[in-house]
């Protein structure tokens, strides 16, 4: 089948929730612009800084979709066909995913800019609210192993990408002392900027770097450390960069999330949605231009990644559905569903709306196009993962082939503009590893974030301590390496899909615990449908994990080694433990539901915080 009928499926699916489910939505929750935002409220030039729509949406995008969108589909796509995975992403994004965006911002918007997990402290009590928080936590140091080991593959595999993206970090520091401290004009300084990221690109196809040495680089890489750096974790079990660039992933996020966000975090989102957007409208445009003028075949060679393949049309060259159980991953049901971790909702997002974003919002009206319409912009680049997948007939259903798969099959798309496909699948290297930074970075700020509504307000030294900045990310950190230096990252995607999407089913139920307490008349449909298909998938997903899968491969002997079983043993300790929290909270939460439905006159005038009559 051709390629471009899975772009026009999404497209019209999506363009029909926005322009339509979203006017709904806006108005159901009566965004208003004549009402103050938490970012001019608390406005403290730290966290609450309104931002312009333009800016706060490349933010926002940027955080959200990071490689999760990417390789999740396509590890899906290559485990059960690509129909299930499009499907599940065309349908599944407007209706959950987006709905889950845009109520998680707009909930926190009314509650001070303060998380999911504040909010539903503030109807069921500080148990829960608690219990939302420790959940968010350890999900947080899930999401810090998951994209620490992706983007250290990608740079190993395309060090072009590797110069580029610290190129565009650089710049990214500069633009933000150019727009916050020397308050200089934003339009002339973004065309500078975002042309100076686009020509470290070049810089990267040029001076491709690699920090330790490895047989297979391609020629002309700069080597930083030869193999001094043989003795990190990870050095002999995959080899010595990659290893390394995980260690300086962990390192750049402690340091970018104790920043102010006008240093790096708004900047950097900024121009990297310009990457983000080049990248994702470009393949898109290929898929048609290619598709209705023609596709020349091209040679697709990587050699870190093991790829030597000819791409000779824009045909899907896998099977639409290769069956129901994949050996690896297991039943379609559910670990489709928490594969595909993003791209079609994400419990993440929960977390930067409510997190960030909201504290950042000009005005209310802006929550639509940034809640709803950027989570459509991140199911078009799970799209695009399932294309670039589709067309590589080579890749089979691991996260090894997601890793490597949508540069290459991304970079064969881009040729039918005429770029050259070293240069586009660089190019496509570098958008990859920017989704991952803009999102490792995020999370350890947003787990801070957890750590301190926690605490609350510190009173004994060791909750001083805990709340300290340094501190607090530096724990994150800290568990986030210890776990995918390990080993065992492989184990640990399934598992930060499933307990990702049990946050996004609980922020769902947040949202309609906030609905259900604002007015008897509002409907919990929107928000109630999703929350209970997801908690019946995410409850399946997480019990397999922490009582079938892991078990058996520990019994089998089959974990790699003592502590490779070790950290299978404390995964499965962490699903239980969702699992514990996620049935905890949903009791807490329905209870409080059925309260306030029982009960007349309950709600307030702007859905803000619970009251009486």
């Amino acid at each position: 089948m051709q390629v471009l009928w899975l772009v026009l499926l999404a497209l019209v699916t999506f363009t029909l929730g926005y322009v339509g489910y979203s006017r709904y939505l806006a108005r159901f929750v009566d965004l208003d612009d004549d009402r103050e935002t938490p970012a001019h409220k608390y406005r403290d030039g730290q966290e609450y800084v309104p931002s312009q729509r333009s800016v706060l949406l490349g933010h926002h995008y940027s955080s959200i979709a990071g490689g999760a969108p990417i390789a999740g589909p396509i590890t899906a796509a290559a485990a059960f066909g690509w129909l299930p995975a499009i499907l599940w992403i065309a349908v599944g994004n407007p209706l959950f995913g987006a709905v889950h965006d845009f109520m998680s911002l707009s909930s926190s918007m009314r509650h001070e800019g303060k998380s999911i997990g504040y909010i539903i402290g503030e109807y069921v009590g500080e148990r829960g609210k608690d219990m939302l928080l420790w959940f968010a936590f350890l999900t947080i140091i899930l999401v810090i192993a998951a994209f620490a080991f992706l983007i250290g593959s990608i740079f190993d595999a395309f060090p072009q990408a590797a110069t580029a993206s610290v190129l565009y970090i650089a710049l990214a520091v500069v633009f933000g002392i150019y727009l916050y401290q020397l308050n200089l004009p934003f339009l002339p300084g973004a065309v500078v900027f975002v042309a100076a990221v686009f020509a470290g690109v070049w810089v990267g196809l040029e001076y491709p770097i690699a920090l330790a040495a490895r047989d297979g680089l391609p020629a002309g890489t700069i080597v930083l450390f030869g193999s001094a750096l043989d003795w990190l974790p990870l050095a002999g079990a995959i080899n010595p960069n990659v290893a390394a660039w995980i260690l300086v992933t962990v390192l750049y996020a402690f340091a970018a999330s104790v920043l102010p966000v006008w240093v790096l975090l708004q900047p950097r989102d900024f121009l990297t949605s310009s990457l983000l957007y080049t990248g994702v409208g470009g393949m898109l445009l290929a898929v048609i231009v290619g598709s209705l003028i023609g596709f020349s075949p091209v040679d697709v060679v990587v050699p870190a990644a093991g790829i030597d393949v000819t791409v000779s049309s824009l045909e899907t060259q896998i099977a639409p559905f290769t069956g129901f159980v994949h050996p690896a991953l297991g039943p379609i049901f559910p670990f489709l569903f928490v594969t595909i971790a993003c791209g079609t909702i994400s419990g993440f997002h929960s977390l930067v709306s409510s997190g960030t974003t909201a504290k950042q919002l000009n005005r209310e009206s802006d929550a639509r196009p940034i809640g709803y319409g950027a989570m459509l912009g991140e199911g078009l680049l799970a799209v695009t993962a399932v294309i670039a997948v589709s067309i590589i007939a080579t890749s089979t259903g691991s996260l090894d082939a997601a890793l490597v798969t949508f540069p290459a099959g991304g970079g064969a798309l881009l040729t039918a503009l005429g770029i050259p496909m070293l240069a586009a699948a660089a190019f496509i290297g570098l958008v990859f590893a920017s989704f991952l930074l803009t999102s490792t970075d995020t999370a350890a700020r947003l787990g801070r974030y957890m750590l301190e509504e926690i605490v609350g307000t510190p009173e004994t030294s060791t909750q001083k301590l805990a709340v300290n900045r340094y501190v607090s990310t530096g724990i994150l950190a800290i568990g986030g390496y210890a776990l995918v230096a390990s080993g065992t990252w492989e184990n640990i995607w399934p598992l930060f899909g499933g307990a990702n999407q049990t946050l996004a089913a609980l922020a769902l139920l947040v949202a309609t615990v906030w609905l259900a307490n604002w007015s008897d008349n509002k409907q919990l449909i929107s928000t109630g449908v999703p929350l209970v298909f997801m908690i019946g998938v995410t409850i399946v997903a997480l019990l397999w994990i922490g009582v079938v899968r892991n078990p058996q491969t520990i019994l089998a002997g089959e974990a790699g080694g003592t502590v490779a079983a070790a950290s299978l043993a404390l995964q499965s300790v962490v699903a239980l433990v969702l699992v514990g929290l996620t049935l905890g909270l949903l009791y807490l939460g329905i209870t409080n539901v059925r309260n306030v439905r029982g009960e007349a006159g309950t709600a307030v005038a702007d859905g803000g915080e619970p009251g009486d009559d």
